[in-house]
């Protein structure tokens, strides 16, 4: 019930703004009245006051009657004519019917009100006081006025008295006393009121003092008889008037005057609900019959619509979009909601952002019955709160991620909603702790009474997460949730926000790695993202074990190891007499997701003694185990003799000792020298291994060649069974481009925002192929074949070739040249770039332009200079192709068979796109 509603409002005042609390001990101290305005509307005094509800502020209402001033209790302010709202912002306006209690009335006309505002601090001697006088006049009263206020439903009739000669005339007397408690006897006080009779419908007797202790006010004053009464009370009770329900108080008052005792009924009767809200429009229906208070026919005299109790003008409504009409049963006020004279509020509830729509119009009627002539003024006020309305607060992201700073702005809330804190992923913080760890928290405050609040937070702060879904990507997570409070109420929500951005902003960790005649030297560096990465030395993961076993130093930005050629962790590729190399692979893995962030397949040529010849016929010799042998175990190697086994053997060699007599040892003569030859091999058989028909899966042979008279050592020869030990071929990532240069110097190349490029027909184009991100003077790039379409798609049809098996297309009038590269500031290895020329040309079909537009598209090779097995890895255009290519007139495209073997990787590439402008040079 909205009634039920202002009751609360009083008592939400007495708890926060201190209603019926007296401060005896405060100082007071007065000050100007700046801020407070008061006016008379009607039969009503309002006063305003600029935003008393001010944090830290608490106010106390007095009425003056006299030298007397009393605390008005929400109880007391029902009973005696007072009531009182204020908004979210703290303005706050005061009511007082000129008929309440408190009032100094002369004759009904001039009314003064004072009342006494006390607004304390945070200490009770910080006191400011400020009394309001306002005297009203008010003429215009008509035989029963009735008043529907926020808390109370008020009526008066005027009462007469006869004269001498029996003809009734307006009574004109002062009151002796207003409230007399107890039935007066003949010769009682003169004018008071004797008892009242509620009607409920039952008859229900009070005198004065059961009265006002059940909480009704009564008075008589020189023209009139008053009665109020508090809503929902006892005595009261609710009925449907025209589909709105209505609460109804009536009563007979019988009272003293200098003739004798009177009686005079009164009826009051104030809606209670009759609200509608379509479509964002607030519909309030009152009954235009009002039954409880009409029994014939009556006629509306005057009809009013007003706003925090003040009427409004018709140019004043039209402005403001409000309508006041009236239909067979009911008269009716449509308000839009947002209207300027209301306002908003906020609300919380199940900690969810909503909000209301609060305004307070006021309807004045005056009808007059046909029967008796006598006039009624109804006047009601009548707050009105709509619905909860949900308003869940809306984010805006406006994070650049290449500023590495979020950015969100957290809109839209009213004026009575604070930020509180900020919950990150490390803990809460308040606003202020949130500022002090070098975030931004702003409120912005906006013209139409709202708020929104925004938030900067660096990518490098800890309280982002991070994660990375590539190897050079990196996302950032900012969950946040912001935790709100409303004032004064200070009910509590909070809103969560998640926010997220990706850049390509990894900086990959870097592996080099140099040897000497007997060690490793390897060093890493960190790149941006610190030492974020597993460590493989061979098979085995970088523990802190192996580190010190292979001299880790190491700071916040790089580290280096130092490992023996023969350490565990590396692999024989190839032996030879006075040799062996050797090599050691080394990568950086992601921890999470097992990506190759670098890597490291360094293999070097160590000096290596594997045979010695003795002069006393003996012989050593050392075997090792190759890569391409993995299941080889050193200690099953036998000489050709398989009973002469190793002298010592391990994990990765074997040691021989013998002599040249034994073991199988075979010995050949030349002219001036001799010929000591064994096998070392890995046998599969039992039997002899010169009778047995079967190759060793391994086989090393060693020899010694003694000169007559002289021993030496002359050669040495080494020889896996199954093939030659190779380096295992490595991965990474080799990226080739193709660019347009501006002119033939190749200084300057489009870039990406300036394609479509517009030349001239005939006009060369100047086009460079450059594999980077490689240093390896080993690796050359052949461009293996170009050609160009007017379509974006490679494989569209027409197309003409421009490149063919690596040379210019025999077919092209206009051919294709070849530049060549020297290496200069920007150019380190020349055979990573290739560059060739073509003119400007377009697409025909029997002598008609097809299209303005062609496109360039090239697959290249990358060789290995040391292995040319492909015939165009021996070199761009090195055999010229003289085949003659048919060409129709539908230009269809020239079959080309894909060639390459184990040493090339090709690679697709193309152009963006290149119109054709008028031809003002052609001849």
């Amino acid at each position: 019930m909205w009634w039920l509603g202002n009751i609360l409002v009083w008592n939400l005042m007495a708890a926060v703004i201190l209603l019926g609390q007296a401060r005896p001990n405060a100082k007071l101290n007065s000050q100007s009245s700046s801020g407070l305005r008061s006016d008379c509307v009607g039969n009503i005094m309002r006063l305003s006051l600029d935003k008393a509800l001010a944090v830290g502020n608490e106010l106390e209402v007095e009425a003056i009657n006299g030298t007397q001033h009393t605390v008005l209790t929400p109880i007391l302010a029902a009973q005696c004519g007072y009531s009182m709202d204020s908004d979210p912002w703290g303005n706050t306006r005061i009511y007082s019917s000129l008929l309440g209690c408190y009032v100094d009335s002369n004759d009904d006309q001039t009314f003064n009100v004072g009342l006494r505002l006390r607004m304390y601090g945070h200490t009770e001697s910080d006191v400011v006081t400020h009394d309001v006088m306002q005297t009203c006049s008010y003429t215009q009263w008509a035989s029963r006025e009735i008043l529907c206020d926020r808390n109370y439903m008020e009526v008066s009739n005027h009462i007469t008295t006869p004269d001498a000669n029996g003809q009734a005339q307006d009574v004109i007397f002062n009151i002796i006393s207003s409230h007399i408690d107890s039935i007066p006897d003949a010769s009682g006080a003169a004018h008071g009121i004797w008892k009242l009779t509620f009607y409920t419908p039952e008859p229900v007797s009070m005198v004065l003092s059961e009265a006002e202790q059940a909480g009704y006010g009564a008075m008589v004053t020189s023209t009139r008889v008053v009665m109020r009464s508090p809503y929902n009370r006892a005595e009261t009770y609710s009925e449907e008037v025209g589909g709105v329900p209505m609460e109804v108080f009536m009563v007979s008052v019988y009272y003293q005057a200098p003739h004798g005792l009177n009686v005079v009924n009164l009826a009051a009767a104030c809606p209670t609900g009759g609200v509608l809200f379509i479509n964002d429009v607030i519909s309030w229906y009152v009954p235009r019959r009002v039954t409880p208070l009409l029994d014939g026919n009556f006629e509306v005299l005057e009809m009013h619509m007003g706003i925090n109790g003040k009427r409004l003008d018709g140019s004043q409504m039209a402005a403001r979009g409000y309508t006041l009409s009236t239909t067979r049963h009911h008269i009716v006020i449509e308000i839009p909601v947002g209207s300027p004279d209301g306002h908003f509020k906020s609300h919380a509830p199940d900690y969810q952002y909503h909000i209301t729509y609060i305004v307070e119009p006021m309807l004045e009627v005056l009808w007059r019955t046909t029967d008796t002539q006598e006039d009624t003024r109804y006047k009601v006020l009548f707050p009105i709160t709509t619905p909860l309305m949900p308003q869940p607060p809306h984010f805006h992201e406006n994070t650049v991620p290449e500023a590495r700073v979020f950015s969100v702005l957290l809109a839209t809330f009213l004026h009575d909603v604070v930020l509180r804190n900020i919950t990150f992923s490390t803990g809460v913080l308040t606003v202020e702790e949130s500022n002090a760890r070098g975030f931004t928290v702003q409120e912005d405050n906006h013209s139409n009474g709202t708020k929104s609040f925004s938030l900067l937070v660096p990518f490098d702060s800890d309280v982002v997460l991070k994660h990375n879904p590539d190897c050079l990507v990196t996302t950032y997570f900012l969950p946040l949730i912001f935790g709100f409070i409303i004032l004064p109420e200070e009910t509590l929500f909070a809103h969560p926000v998640e926010l997220q951005a990706s850049l390509p902003d990894v900086e990959l960790p870097t592996i080099t790695g140099t040897c000497d005649q007997n060690q490793f030297y390897i060093g890493v560096e960190y790149g941006n993202q610190g030492h974020n990465f597993n460590a493989m030395v061979g098979p085995r993961e970088l523990t802190a074990e192996i580190a010190d076993e292979y001299n880790f130093q190491g700071n916040s930005t790089h580290f280096t190891l130092i490992l023996p050629y023969t350490a565990k962790d590396t692999v024989f590729e190839r032996i030879t007499s006075d040799s062996v190399r050797t090599r050691v692979d080394f990568l950086l893995l992601d921890p999470i997701n097992n990506w190759v962030l670098s890597d490291l397949y360094l293999s070097c040529t160590f000096p290596f003694t594997t045979t010695t010849c003795n002069p006393n016929g003996t012989m050593t010799a050392m075997a090792v185990k190759l890569e391409s042998v993995p299941n080889l175990s050193p200690s099953r190697l036998t000489l050709k003799d398989q009973s002469c086994k190793p002298a010592f053997s391990d994990e990765r060699s074997a040691f021989f000792s013998f002599s040249v007599d034994s073991c199988g040892t075979t010995r050949t003569f030349f002219d001036h020298y001799m010929v000591y030859e064994n096998e070392i091999g890995l046998y599969t058989n039992k039997r002899v291994v010169s009778t047995s028909p079967v190759d060793p899966e391994y086989r090393q042979t060693v020899s010694c060649y003694y000169v007559v008279n002289e021993t030496q050592t002359v050669s040495f020869s080494s020889k896996p069974r199954l093939f030659e030990p190779t380096a295992e071929i490595g991965s990474g990532q080799l990226m080739v481009q193709m660019r347009l240069a501006q002119d033939s110097s190749y200084d300057l190349f489009y870039q990406a925002e300036d394609y479509p490029v517009v030349k001239y027909l005939r006009q060369p184009l100047y086009f460079e192929v450059e594999l980077f991100e490689s240093t390896d003077p080993n690796l050359e790039l052949i461009v293996e074949k170009c050609w160009a379409t007017f379509y974006d798609d490679r494989t569209s049809l027409p197309s003409w070739d421009i490149i063919v098996d690596g040379c210019e297309n025999p077919d092209d009038g206009y051919v294709t040249i070849f530049h060549p590269v020297v290496s200069d500031a920007r150019v380190l290895v020349p055979s990573h770039i290739k560059r060739f020329s073509i003119k400007m040309f377009t697409f025909t079909k029997e002598q008609a332009v097809l299209k303005d537009k062609i496109n360039v598209h090239c697959d290249a090779m990358i060789c290995d200079t040391k292995s040319q097995l492909d015939s165009l890895c021996r070199g761009q255009c090195v055999q010229p192709t003289h085949r003659i290519y048919s060409r129709p007139q539908e230009m269809k495209r020239v079959r080309r068979e894909n060639g390459g073997t184990n040493s090339t990787q090709p690679r697709q590439i193309s152009s963006g796109p290149i119109l054709v402008t008028s031809d003002q040079t052609s001849e």
